[in-house]
């Protein structure tokens, strides 16, 4: 599985703009693409203005249909408005564990 991790910084006073797009983009990422397995946006402790995301496709081919979504053109727009900068760091999924398997 491909995975993505993207740490994003949001512009002073874009926060909310930030949220309401990135939730949009996941929302219809997990809803309307077969091969995105998952997709966490997660704040950082101590910065408002700091956020992880973590993506995970079925393979790489997946993650590349995902940059051709609308939701995703339609996020591009927004990040273009909110976003400071963002780095992307691309890997594979190698071992996983869930509340459930432990239970």
């Amino acid at each position: 599985m491909f995975s993505l991790v993207v740490q994003m910084e949001v512009r002073p006073g874009r926060r909310e703009e930030f949220l309401a797009g990135m939730a949009a983009n996941a929302a219809a990422s997990v809803r309307e693409e077969p091969g995105c397995l998952r997709f966490d946006i997660c704040s950082v402790d101590g910065d408002e203005h700091r956020f992880v995301l973590y993506e995970l496709y079925r393979d790489a081919d997946a993650f590349a249909a995902h940059k051709t979504a609308p939701h995703f053109a339609q996020w591009r727009t927004v990040a273009e408005q909110v976003l400071v900068g963002q780095v992307n760091t691309t890997g594979s999924l190698l071992v996983t564990h869930t509340a459930e398997e432990s239970a």
